[in-house]
């Protein structure tokens, strides 16, 4: 295991005892004890992330993309291009996919993993035409009564003036009415960044989740820092504000569930993260094709209703 974030320096200094045991005698009958011990306070220290923690890793290096939990999870892929108006955006990567025997939509947000696939993937963050994109292929998903699998990974949507030109900001806004209204099941899950709008155009869902160790705002921290306190070395601050990370998220009931990660996060083991996310997305799949489609519906609409609940303190108070 590596160890390269802040918080993780007692941790890496342990681990490179390990390896220098390992080198040295890796016949030693303490090493196992040794591995055990550290993977222990790994997983105690994860345990206990803060928010701005949960960032770090969220944004990890080797955290696995969209891309790569469709070639693990998936028997067979095959990529849909296009808003059939303008063009492809590459920071949506969509089309239609075999998991557990079903063919079901996938639209995902794609980052790239060196400079090169940053660039062609625009670091995640869609223009208009990658939301028309998704647009029309929710609509495929419904004509063809397939579910639909979205997965949520960005910084928010491209802020440029030619994508506001282009309607960045009605794109979405069709996509949030679409998805209210589309009668087919929709898992939406945050597998790494979800954030601002640019994050909300795909998780309007039966089912919204999160990976244990992602985060989802309405703005990122070092944005809503500028903005409070116009200093971006407050995003810590900002992101224990916020109550960004999955599992608070899960407490204030604004998401349905989460879906568990390897010990030290999903960068430490693709597979099993795939694994999980997969079990995850089959297992609620099978509980929403129980019902109809005016059913998913109605019980959609309700799910939204009930966010924001007020609890009545006394006669003159009310605290939401």
């Amino acid at each position: 295991m590596s160890y390269n974030l802040d918080f993780e320096q007692e941790l890496a200094i342990e681990a490179e005892t390990i390896r220098a045991l390992q080198q040295q005698n890796p016949d030693d009958a303490q090493l196992q004890e040794a591995i055990d011990h550290l993977q222990a306070r790994t997983k105690d220290v994860y345990a206990r992330l803060t928010s701005w923690q949960t960032v770090q890793v969220a944004r990890h290096k080797d955290r696995p993309y969209a891309a790569d939990y469709l070639k693990l999870m998936c028997e067979d892929f095959m990529e849909l291009h296009g808003d059939r108006a303008y063009g492809d955006d590459h920071a949506i990567l969509a089309g239609l996919g075999q998991m557990g025997g079903r063919t079901m939509m996938f639209i995902c947000q794609q980052k790239g993993r060196d400079m090169a696939a940053k660039k062609y993937h625009n670091f995640g963050m869609p223009h208009p035409e990658g939301y028309r994109k998704a647009y029309r292929l929710m609509c495929q998903a419904e004509k063809f009564q397939m579910p639909l699998i979205c997965l949520i990974d960005t910084p928010g949507a491209f802020p440029g003036l030619e994508d506001e030109e282009h309607g960045q900001s009605g794109a979405i806004a069709a996509n949030l009415a679409l998805m209210s209204r589309l009668r087919t099941p929709i898992i939406s899950v945050v597998i790494g960044e979800g954030g601002s709008g640019g994050a909300l155009a795909i998780s309007i869902a039966d089912r919204l989740l999160m990976l244990e160790h992602s985060v989802y705002t309405v703005a990122a921290p070092e944005a809503a820092a500028s903005i409070l306190w116009r200093d971006k070395s407050f995003a810590p601050q900002a992101a224990e504000a916020m109550r960004i990370s999955a599992r608070e998220l899960l407490s204030t009931e604004l998401i349905d569930g989460l879906v568990p990660e390897p010990v030290g996060g999903a960068h430490r083991n693709h597979c099993r993260a795939a694994g999980y996310l997969k079990d995850t997305l089959l297992s609620h799949l099978t509980e929403l094709e129980r019902y109809t489609p005016g059913e998913l519906l109605e019980l959609r609409y309700r799910k939204y209703r009930r966010i924001g609940p007020f609890v009545h303190l006394n006669e003159n108070a009310i605290a939401c």
